[in-house]
């Protein structure tokens, strides 16, 4: 099956819209989202003007990470559905314009996968080598410092093999070994299984953990941890995570990868990046040379800093170390709180953010990616502990309260019951705040926060500078990002006010002039030879 066709670089300056899938649409009455209900939805996704659809972690797996712990790479979970549901979805989506991008997550598997059941049935069958497995030091302990991002060492003791199995995750998601060809085969035969459905892309789950050091070194501690000067909720960040991931074997995989994916036709990739400080130089050796993933995404703007200088900091380093690859940008996912509510300021408006937010992130070079809900204006959710789902906030409650405020239900009718999403019980509560930012309200209010977003990706769709254009940033204060986005001998100003009072922006040149741009909440103006941009505000315009 061929994918639709918008050419094979689609990809490039695209918009993606992630979907969650238990918490989108259920269609059963189990409390739980599930394909035939994202199918039902998919309109929504294309009237909102995305070109592509993430699908998050859909296929069979224990559940003890929501997905991300595989235990069959090649089916549907039954509490999402079936094969058929999956085909239907994609038939579907493509029948409307839309892309599907699927999760792959490669690194490890559920320990309930028939490999890793093989694996650790003793040290001489099959796939006895299929998973990262060393024996104990002298004493017992494990054979390094290695720590797990869900809390404590990276290794588990297996009784049936008397070895221990790395994990840089939940101990029941055990490290696949890419040092085994072996290994490499299988999984890329199971993104042929779904490129050979239609899929046209993949979101490559924790894309740099794939290989670890053979030799098993040691991690160095950071040098802020040596100093004190370190203060995190969790110890795997006091390491320099120098042999656990970021391997340069991990560049052989990846040029095998992009490979498959050049045997069909339009297909994409974007991989998930966590390298701390390494992250954008990492995207910049994954996305670099046209034979390796087609973007990367960090965690640069998925964090709690909210200014023109980090954000500007994080586009300088891009276009320093990136050359010919490319990003994607996103502020919020299934991962992180969600952005609304990471950045409006005690006493803000987070109405005002969300429409800062989307006009900013449209108007950066690369592909873009809008989280579900984040169109509608949805902030993080306060969940009690007994409500929570997620194994990261149960390890690390109070301390760390998890994923789950940005994971709860949509609200698409605001008298529903349940806000439309389901006929049972959720999964997780939907907050009441939610069910008043329902989308069946915002549908019919040209002011909504919705409509803005619809709006502002119409907007970027008729700028091609906004997609394909290169990017010069511009000196401005402390407070404004300022950048000028050039095609085709046309050129766009974008400059954005973080700050909660009136600023002035200079032009650039003496001579220069600005003319209107028809960009949604464009605001400010031309004063002399500068722009006076609102508080919180922006300003789009054509520069002659």
């Amino acid at each position: 099956m061929q994918a639709t066709s918008k050419g094979d670089d689609w990809w490039r300056g695209c918009v993606i819209y992630q979907v969650y899938p238990r918490s989108f649409q259920d269609s059963t009455g189990d409390g739980s989202g599930d394909l035939a209900g994202i199918t039902r939805r998919l309109p929504h996704i294309a009237a909102l003007g995305a070109d592509a659809l993430w699908l998050s972690p859909f296929f069979k797996s224990p559940m003890a990470d929501m997905g991300y712990d595989v235990s069959d790479y090649c089916d549907v979970d039954p509490m999402f559905g079936t094969l058929a549901d999956f085909d239907a979805l994609v038939a579907e989506a493509h029948r409307l314009g839309l892309k599907i991008v699927i999760d792959q997550v490669l690194s490890h598997s559920s320990d309930k996968h028939p490999w890793f059941v093989e694996s650790r049935a003793s040290r001489d069958n099959e796939k006895a080598d299929w998973y990262v497995w060393a024996d104990p030091k002298p004493d017992g302990n494990a054979p390094n410092n290695w720590m797990s991002i869900f809390g404590g060492p990276a290794w588990e003791w297996d009784s049936t093999r008397r070895q221990y199995y790395l994990h840089n995750f939940l101990a029941s998601q055990p490290d696949l070994n890419f040092h085994n060809p072996e290994v490499q085969e299988a999984l890329l035969e199971t993104v042929r299984f779904w490129l050979d459905r239609g899929v046209d892309g993949f979101r490559l789950d924790t894309v740099n953990f794939y290989v670890h050091d053979k030799w098993l070194r040691d991690n160095p501690p950071l040098e802020k941890s040596v100093s004190g000067e370190i203060d995190e909720k969790n110890p795997y960040e006091y390491q320099d995570h120098l042999f656990d991931k970021t391997r340069p074997e991990n560049i052989e995989f990846l040029k095998r990868f992009r490979a498959l994916l050049d045997e069909f036709d339009g297909r994409t990739s974007v991989g998930e990046v966590g390298d701390g400080e390494r992250s954008l130089q990492t995207v910049a050796n994954y996305t670099s040379g046209g034979d390796k993933l087609h973007m990367c995404y960090t965690f640069d703007l998925l964090g709690p800093k909210f200014s023109a200088g980090h954000v500007r900091k994080c586009v300088a380093d891009f276009e320093a170390a990136v050359a010919d690859g490319w990003v994607c940008w996103a502020f919020s996912n299934h991962d992180v709180i969600r952005h609304v509510t990471r950045w409006t300021r005690p006493g803000g408006d987070p109405g005002a953010v969300a429409r800062f937010s989307i006009a900013l992130l449209a108007c950066l070079r690369g592909s873009i990616c809008i989280y579900q809900g984040e169109e509608l204006g949805f902030g993080e959710a306060e969940l009690a502990f007994e409500d929570l789902r997620d194994p990261y906030g149960i390890r690390f409650w109070p301390g760390y309260k998890g994923r789950d405020g940005c994971r709860t239900p949509m609200v698409w009718d605001a008298q529903a019951e349940q806000g439309g999403f389901t006929d049972g019980k959720p999964w997780l509560p939907i907050p009441a705040e939610h069910r008043a930012l329902a989308a069946d309200r915002q549908q019919r209010d040209r002011a909504s926060i919705l409509s803005h977003y619809g709006a502002v990706l119409a907007a970027r769709r008729q700028h091609p500078e906004l997609i394909h254009g290169s990017i010069s940033l511009l000196e401005a204060n402390d407070d404004v990002l300022a950048f000028v986005r050039t095609a085709g001998g046309q050129r766009l100003i974008c400059a954005f006010n973080f700050s909660d009072r009136e600023v002035l922006v200079p032009l650039i040149g003496k001579d220069s002039s600005l003319g209107k741009v028809d960009f949604p909440g464009s605001g400010g103006e031309q004063r002399g030879d500068g722009l006076v941009i609102p508080p919180l505000g922006y300003l789009i315009g054509r520069l002659f």
